[in-house]
């Protein structure tokens, strides 16, 4: 897949989430075989750049091309000057956020609330794509709620803006994350435009990768919460839809070895306090099925520092790999 002059190594993609597409998380899935990883949303609003988590947010220190920054606003004369102050910060993709069903950030008229006023819609598109002189993607839901999906007449003015790819969740902003992610809208995007389409929502396995490509005819996979704790489920997607056969798991080993890298990304990005915090919730989602890793994180959960964390961890996965 290409987007503008970047020729991607595959079709799948890291779907943006606050609090988890950090810099540690994207190294990761992008090595295990994700072609394209996007950044946490960033707020279109001038007085958060100096902001703390902004600038983590922002940080690609060491990470593979190309980079693609997500942004978040309601306005579009913002939304196209955080385009531009973000390229200028080496962003090489704009994304643009019209999937968040988030309360903080529809109550604002952002994230997935923008899908109830598409003339607004077009006005933020066009003026970002003119502002940005980079590619620019779009991430939405299905539409408002069940009973008024519109995420093809919004493909529509996407296309005609010049967004150069949309990635789509199966689900409507009243939605949220319950239920079942449904493809048919998807696959009817797919028939009603040209550009690219991006099918997101429910794709836990590589045969649920294969499923959803199939029954929608998108170009490319997108995959969220399922690859939390799990950065090589790229690696198995990739390799299932190449030739059909499943990967066996990552032994203990290396599972380990990758949270120790991760961790250690945690504590570098973040600082030891802040990361060893951050660090839980990955911590517990790798060992969630593992025997003794509820255990393993119970006791995380009360430690607060970073070394003492990581000794729990490396002693964990030597128990388990003996």
């Amino acid at each position: 897949m290409k987007i503008g002059a970047h020729q991607l190594r595959n079709a799948l993609f890291v779907a943006p989430m606050a609090g988890i597409t950090d810099r540690p998380f994207r190294r990761l899935a992008r090595r295990y075989g994700a072609s394209l990883a996007v950044s946490e949303m960033v707020s279109s609003r001038p007085e958060l750049r100096e902001s703390r988590k902004t600038r983590l947010r922002l940080d690609h220190r060491g990470e593979p091309g190309p980079i693609s920054v997500q942004i978040a606003g309601a306005d579009p004369a913002l939304m196209a000057d955080a385009a531009r102050f973000n390229v200028a910060h080496g962003a090489e993709i704009i994304d643009i956020n019209m999937g968040c069903p988030a309360k903080k950030v529809c109550s604002v008229a952002a994230g997935s609330a923008l899908l109830e006023d598409e003339p607004r819609v077009a006005r933020i598109l066009e003026a970002v794509v003119a502002a940005a002189g980079v590619p620019v993607t779009l991430k939405i839901r299905t539409g408002p709620a069940r009973e008024r999906r519109n995420a093809v007449r919004i493909a529509r003015i996407a296309e005609s803006a010049g967004v150069q790819a949309l990635a789509i969740h199966g689900r409507t902003r009243a939605d949220l994350f319950e239920g079942d992610a449904e493809y048919e809208t998807i696959a009817a995007v797919k028939s009603a435009v040209k550009i690219p389409v991006i099918a997101n929502g429910d794709v836990r396995t590589p045969e649920e990768a294969k499923r959803v490509l199939a029954a929608t005819g998108a170009d490319g996979i997108m995959v969220g919460r399922a690859a939390q704790g799990r950065p090589w489920l790229f690696r198995e997607i990739a390799h299932y839809l190449a030739t059909g056969e499943k990967l066996a798991p990552p032994p203990p080993a290396e599972m380990g070895a990758v949270l120790i890298e991760h961790l250690e990304g945690l504590y570098t990005l973040y600082g030891d306090e802040q990361g060893a915090r951050v660090a839980r919730k990955h911590i517990g989602w790798t060992v969630r099925a593992l025997p003794g890793g509820e255990a393993l994180r119970s006791a995380v959960n009360r430690i607060d520092t970073a070394g003492s964390q990581r000794a729990a961890v490396n002693d964990y996965f030597e128990r388990l790999a003996a």
